[in-house]
């Protein structure tokens, strides 16, 4: 019955005027599929199984004998046939693999560097784990897969070929200090979950909050005075300043991943982190590898790099870079809010509907200033920076305030410790396989033979040594590899010893604010998500070479002010 009505729909379109719906009977089963195949053939004009609109389907046409047997099994066929000739197809998933292009670059730049013999005085598996940490690098910048998944596939590709051992690879998972900047995040969960970082977030915007470039200079100068009493960048970055900071940015609208980046949070995540290796480089107490570059003094030349010394040297460069950076930012890379008139009215209105402090925002801020202490006093203690976190998170745990499934949710914090221990480890490995010594040593033979005044050589020995803070994830393994050498050289080259260590003192610590893991602030601001990294190292390029004219230029004039060349 179905084929007859089927083959009866073929000829209505000759009639001149409308035809009633056909009635027939089927079975149960394929009823709702034969009204709608029977409908589409009498209303459609555009049938499908038309022979002469489609081609497609003249073969089946043409055998009619066969189709005019009526059997409901067959019947069952044609409907489903037609069914599902008009149902679209499923549209494919989209790749969720790695960026084929990116990931391509970043293992062609390993493998050419593999096969180009390595230099004189190089040994082949100091120039193999160079290769792969070049293309580690290469991978972390244009960013095939998440950053944790490339450096992993870095740490996989010595192992593999025999350049590190396992236990070399991941030997910097036991530093402390990537573990002091996951610590960091577990902190601002608790900060913002119990609404403390609103609570000083709105503190802050009654105060200064009229206008972005008032707030930053307030969030600024905050983190300076902190600076010298907390000799941790890490911590004072990621411990306070980064909930602070982020609690600003979500109370002005401004988050992560929904396009609402640029109205406060990308230019106030950059400019504090440019602003933190300034006031790290202001004090000997401000960032923990200072002691080592004044350790380093005193071994190279016999003369000792005092807290009082390092201050009145870097006060005065480092107060005009504190009021440079923040402005120029705000010109090159300014945010689109830029001033509210009613944001301090409006946040003292959000004070007062929050009320008195709750009871997990009592707990978090008397955990927050028990670790502060102990960041503050440990030296006295004998209690480092990361054991302090880690008892300050405890205590975070135990009450409840922050749950040990909401600290494994941290997905950047799991994946900022991956990606930082990993590149601490490679180039960790480069120092000790002879690498950087070469270097410090090839760089000393060209600048010294080239016949040039002191100042010209140190100029040219500063560029270097500042620059090749690109192929170091610490500031602190720099230092150790490469201050003596050039300190040395500088040295013998006629210029002031007292002045070469205090210059490169201070750059060992602006030459962080280059790459998002040169300093330990670095993995910490970039962690939020706020900056792309593109523009992340573009403006960190940028803002170096503005470090360095206003260090060298102002702190040139100050330090001849002061004698000390």
């Amino acid at each position: 019955m179905v084929s007859l009505v089927l083959t009866s729909s073929l000829n209505l379109r000759f009639r001149p005027l409308p035809t009633p719906k056909p009635r027939c009977p089927t079975p149960k089963s394929l009823r709702l599929n034969s009204r709608s195949v029977i409908k589409c053939s009498v209303n459609n004009s555009n049938n499908p199984l038309n022979p002469q609109k489609n081609k497609d389907f003249n073969p089946l046409i043409s055998q009619k004998s066969t189709f005019l047997n009526h059997s409901p099994k067959r019947d069952s066929i044609i409907i489903n046939s037609a069914s599902t000739a008009a149902t679209p197809a499923p549209q494919q998933q989209p790749w969720q693999g790695a960026a084929m292009r990116s990931l391509i670059a970043s293992i062609a730049t390993g493998v050419i560097l593999w096969l180009i013999p390595a230099p004189d005085g190089v040994s082949r598996i100091a120039w193999q784990l160079l290769s792969i940490f070049l293309a580690t690098i290469v991978g972390i910048i244009t960013q095939p897969l998440p950053l944790g998944a490339v450096a992993l596939m870095g740490l996989g590709a010595c192992v593999l070929t025999k350049t590190l051992t396992f236990a070399a690879a991941f030997s910097a998972f036991g530093d402390p200090i990537p573990w002091l900047i996951a610590l960091a995040f577990f902190f601002a969960r608790g900060f913002i979950k119990t609404g403390l970082g609103n609570r000083i977030a709105y503190q802050f915007v009654s105060l200064f909050g009229s206008s972005s470039l008032g707030l930053g200079y307030s969030l600024v100068f905050s983190e300076a005075l902190l600076a010298p009493a907390i000799p941790s960048v890490s911590a004072r970055a990621g411990g306070i300043f980064l909930p602070l900071v982020k609690s600003l940015c979500v109370a002005c609208g401004s988050n992560a991943g929904d396009g609402t980046e640029h109205k406060l949070g990308s230019w106030l995540m950059l400019t504090c982190f440019q602003t933190s290796v300034i006031s790290s480089s202001m004090f000997l107490t401000a960032m923990a590898a200072n002691p080592l570059a004044a350790n380093l003094t005193s071994s190279t030349i016999n003369q000792t790099l005092g807290w009082m010394d390092w201050a009145k040297g870097a006060i005065v460069p480092g107060l005009v870079s504190l009021i440079v950076v923040p402005l120029l930012l705000y010109v090159i890379y300014p945010p689109t809010v830029k001033s509210s008139p009613d944001a301090p009215k409006l946040a003292r209105q959000k004070l007062e509907k929050m009320g008195p402090m709750s009871k997990n925002e009592l707990i978090m801020a008397g955990t927050l200033l028990l670790t502060v202490g102990l960041w503050i006093f440990g030296g006295t203690l004998n209690i480092d920076a990361v054991t302090a976190a880690i008892l300050g998170l405890s205590v975070l745990l135990v009450t409840g305030v922050v749950t040990w499934k909401e600290c494994l949710a941290e997905s950047v914090a799991w994946d900022t410790l991956t990606w930082f221990a990993a590149l601490i480890a490679m180039a960790g490995y480069l120092n000790k396989y002879g690498l950087i010594s070469w270097f410090s040593q090839t760089v000393v033979k060209f600048v010294g033979g080239l016949g040039l005044p002191w100042q010209s050589s140190f100029g040219i020995l500063i560029l270097l040594y500042f620059y090749s803070h690109y192929f170091f994830a610490s500031g602190a393994a720099h230092i150790g590899a490469m201050f003596t050498a050039f300190l040395s050289v500088a040295s013998a080259l006629g210029t002031p010893p007292y002045l070469a260590a205090m210059v490169l003192s201070f750059l060992s610590n602006l030459m962080g604010g280059i790459t998002h893991y040169g300093i330990g602030s670095a993995p910490v601001f970039y962690g939020a998500g706020y900056v792309p990294l593109a523009k992340w190292w573009g403006y960190g390029f940028l803002i170096s070479v503005v470090n360095l004219i206003v260090w060298l230029g102002v702190g040139g004039v100050w330090w001849k002010a002061i004698g000390l060349w």
